[in-house]
């Protein structure tokens, strides 16, 4: 496994219940700012396996990124019942929902 993708799995395990995070912001913080869609690939691909809180990573905009309406509304359902907190149009408040790591939370390899 490559080291972008270790630490991108250590920063989607550190995300509290009750928080998300941005692709672009876990693709920063792991050190590759334009490495987004990394981080989809690597939620898709490896979710299962590393038992990844997926259901805690949305898009820029604060929306559910999946199409598949029951995997959307089953992602939903996850979030509001940890008390993420949406908006009258349906996005998450990132405001008041994104999670920020400190750097002793994500043991950077």
């Amino acid at each position: 496994m490559n080291p972008f993708t270790e630490i991108v799995i250590q920063i989607i395990k550190s995300i509290p219940a009750g928080k998300v995070m941005t692709y672009g912001q876990i693709a920063k913080v792991a050190g590759s700012p334009r490495g987004a869609r990394q981080v989809v690939r690597i939620l898709h691909t490896m979710s299962s396996k590393h038992k990844l809180p997926w259901h805690r990573i949305v898009n820029i905009k604060g929306e559910i990124a999946i199409s598949d309406e029951e995997s959307a509304y089953s992602q939903r359902t996850m979030l509001e019942a940890e008390g993420v907190f949406f908006r009258s149009n349906g996005l998450v408040d990132l405001e008041k929902s994104r999670y920020v790591p400190e750097i002793s939370d994500v043991d950077i390899i």
